[in-house]
C-alpha cells in the first residue's frame, strides 16, 4: 500500500498559461480526458481550474468562452502539498480546506496533483468513490 503522495499523484500534470481563452482550456480537457488543469505563469502556479468552474464561472455567469482568460476564472491556490507527505496529510489538508484537488509542489514547482478520487481509489478500493474515480470517461 502507498502511503506517500509521490506513489499516487498524476505526475507532469496538464499545465495552461492564465492567457489562454476558456474555450482553448475546455478543449485540452476534452481532448486530454481531464476534469482539471494547472494555470501556470512562467514557473510560477497561478492557480486551477476545473471543467465545472468553466461552466459555473465562465459560460453560466456569461462570459465569452472565446475571449475570457482562464486567469479570471481559475481558483488560486491556497494549500498545496509535497510529494514526500504522508497520504494522511493530503486527506486532512483535503477536508480542512474542502478542497478535492491537491496541486503538488517540489521546489516551488508543480510536479502533480492528487485529488479525492485517487486517495479513495488507494485508502478504500471498495468505496463507491473509488468506483466512480476508476470508472472509464463517459464519452
Amino acid at each position: 500500500m502507498a502511503t506517500k503522495v509521490r506513489d499516487i499523484m498524476t505526475g507532469s500534470p496538464t499545465s495552461v498559461s492564465p492567457d489562454l481563452d476558456l474555450a482553448t482550456v475546455a478543449r485540452t480537457m476534452r481532448d486530454e480526458d481531464i476534469g482539471n488543469v494547472l494555470v501556470v505563469d512562467g514557473e510560477e502556479l497561478q492557480g486551477v481550474v476545473t471543467d465545472r468552474d468553466l461552466v459555473v464561472r465562465g459560460i453560466a455567469s456569461g462570459l465569452d468562452p472565446s475571449t475570457t482568460k482562464v486567469g479570471g476564472i481559475c481558483s488560486s491556490v491556497t494549500v498545496s502539498i509535497g510529494p514526500d507527505d504522508d497520504l494522511d496529510k493530503a486527506v486532512q489538508l483535503m477536508r480542512e480546506r474542502a478542497v478535492r484537488r491537491l496541486p503538488v509542489l517540489e521546489n516551488g514547482h508543480a510536479i502533480g496533483i492528487i485529488s479525492l478520487g485517487d486517495l479513495a481509489l488507494e485508502k478504500d478500493a471498495r468505496s463507491a468513490l473509488a468506483d466512480i474515480s476508476a470508472a472509464r470517461p463517459n464519452q
